[in-house]
Formats: structure tokens, sequence, C-alpha cells
């Protein structure tokens, strides 16, 4: 049985939002049965990508992202720190490679990259980071080409840049950039030959439209992205939806489906808000495409389950963390 709604090509260029909208709306079931299809068809199939994700400069952003703990605008229980030593960052990269990570990402609280002493030392902390066998992942904020560009002679595989939500809802959330300004990064990032990383947040207080016109643009980006990430809002006190009504476990069971049906090669990770899941919300996410998590007991500055949490659930839906060479070049889509 073939899906029916799968692209018969890598890319769906500018997809319709509405075709998206109907899509997330179908019967939960039957969506799900559709993606597990497609994922069947382009994945090995009981293999989960897992990563680490470490904050390397906390605190601080200028920017008004509402849903942030990190934001200068607001107040919230998280305390600015400096980026951190190399020392510190690789041996957290250790502990994580030794803990079953194969990717380590590196997030500052930055809004935009800057050259200077600071990204010098991001650079190096890359470079000694894909000595130890690891894919590299970092979120910088925005950046330009030559930038991009020498993030990729560190040996950098991934830059992650969320899209966060759709365009019409956009500046409900963030004022201080705009939905191009995230794409322009992303065009520089793929230009300068670098893996993409990027995705969207649900329950900003979204209408369905916004999650298709997220979904859209994602699967309409060419080529599409190699990993991205479905996060759910973790609400943090101090922000200003930190009174955000919870998602619905169906409605990321859904947008996870949907994702794996438009972006059939992309790796499609469950990202934040996962301690708020049920054992079997999560296994119906991994049912329905997902098939990448974060491991470790944060996300920059939330809450992740923890490793035994983690390596108990993969155990009891007989999943098990991919396993690639030590050292080799990361697959498209890994």
């Amino acid at each position: 049985m073939k899906a029916s709604f799968a692209p018969s090509s890598p890319v769906a260029p500018a997809l319709d939002p509405a075709e998206v909208e109907a899509l997330l709306g179908r019967p939960l079931l039957e969506l799900v049965l559709e993606a597990a299809l497609v994922h069947r068809e382009h994945h090995q199939m009981g293999q989960v990508q897992c990563s680490q994700l470490l904050s390397i400069k906390t605190g601080g952003c200028p920017e008004d992202c509402a849903y942030c703990s990190q934001s200068a605008h607001h107040r919230t229980p998280v305390e600015r720190e400096p980026l951190l030593p190399l020392e510190q960052v690789v041996a957290e990269a250790e502990k994580a490679r030794d803990q079953g990570a194969d990717r380590f990402c590196m997030g500052a609280a930055w809004r935009e990259v800057r050259d200077g002493a600071e990204f010098e030392r991001v650079l190096e902390m890359v470079r000694e980071v894909k000595a130890l066998g690891l894919e590299t992942c970092v979120t910088l904020g925005m950046l330009g080409p030559r930038q991009a560009e020498r993030l990729r002679e560190a040996g950098l595989d991934y830059y992650n840049h969320n899209l966060d939500t759709g365009r019409s809802f956009y500046g409900e959330v963030i004022t201080t950039r705009s939905l191009d300004d995230r794409l322009a990064t992303l065009e520089a990032v793929r230009r300068a030959g670098l893996k993409v990383c990027t995705g969207g947040i649900v329950g900003l207080g979204e209408p369905l439209r916004a999650r298709a016109e997220l979904l859209a643009e994602l699967a309409s980006l060419d080529p599409q992205p190699e990993s991205v990430p479905i996060n759910t809002l973790v609400r943090v006190a101090g922000t200003p939806l930190e009174a955000a009504e919870p998602v619905d476990w169906a409605e990321l069971v859904r947008m996870v489906a949907a994702a794996r049906i438009l972006m059939p090669r992309s790796v499609v990770r469950l990202s934040a808000g996962r301690t708020e899941l049920s054992e079997e919300a999560q296994a119906l996410c991994f049912l329905a495409g997902a098939n990448s998590i974060f491991l470790g007991d944060e996300l920059l500055t939330t809450p992740n389950p923890s490793p035994d949490s983690d390596a108990a659930l993969l155990a009891k839906l007989g999943l098990a963390p991919m396993r690639r060479e030590r050292g080799a070049a990361s697959a498209s889509g890994s």
C-alpha cells in the first residue's frame, strides 16, 4: 500500500497551506497509518537518532520570543551565563558520546553571530567535538554567508534555526525579527554546504492554519531539511506564554505524522516538551514517523526525560539508537 499524500520527489515546492490544513484534519489513526507507511519506505524501522544539546551561552538574548526563558525581555528564573570554556564543552561532549548520543548540539543565546573572539571559540568547540567522532550541530541565531562557510570549514554538520510558527501568526510570538530573516539564514546555511535543522513549536496559541503554514514552509524548502524538530511549548514562569493552554497529545501526533508525510526523507525529531507526554503518546509519535530525540536531563534551560527513562521507553518499544562509524561522514538525513 502506497501513501497517497507523499510527494513523488524529495521536494514539494510551494505547498498550499490549505492542503496541509486538510491533511492535519484527517482522522487521526488514518493519518498515523499513512505516515507509518511513508516512514517504513524511507527509513530503517526500529532506529532512533540520538542527540544531546548543551547551552554554551545562556540568557540575555535581545530577541523577544514569547516562549523563551532566555529572552532579556522577560523575567524568568534563568540566570545569565557567559560562553562556556572550551574544556567544559569538550568534557560534556565526551559524556554525551559515552551515554549513547551520536550528535552533539551547542546553543548560544545570541540574536546573531558576530565575528570576534567568542565566535572563534565556538569554531574551536566545533573542531574539538568533531574530533571526538560526533556529528556537530550549533544554533547561534542569524548568520551570514561567510560565517556559515567558516562553520563548515571547522567541521560543522548541522545548523539549527527554527522557523517556530506560521507566517500569519509569527508577529504574535516574535517582533524583533521576521520569518524572512530566518529563511535568509537557512539560505546562507544551505549555500555553505551545511545540513539544515529547522522546525517549529506547537502550543503557542496558534490556530490550525498557522501550523499548516509552518509545515508548508518547511516542506517547500529546496532541498528539504535533513532534520525537523517538532517542539511542544514548555511553559516557563515569567514569559508571556506561561499560562498557555497545554497542547492535547493528539495535536502533536498530527504534526509529527504530517511532517513525516510531507518530508519523507527528513529525520523528524520529537523535541521539547517530552516530559509532559505519556509513554503511550510518545509511542504513537514514533509510529507516526518521529525517529530522533534529545538525550540528557535538560534541553538548554528546560527539562527533558532522564536517560534512564528514555532507555527504558526505547527498550519497551523495541527501538534502538542509530549507530554510525565514528568519524564517518554523516549520511543525508541522519
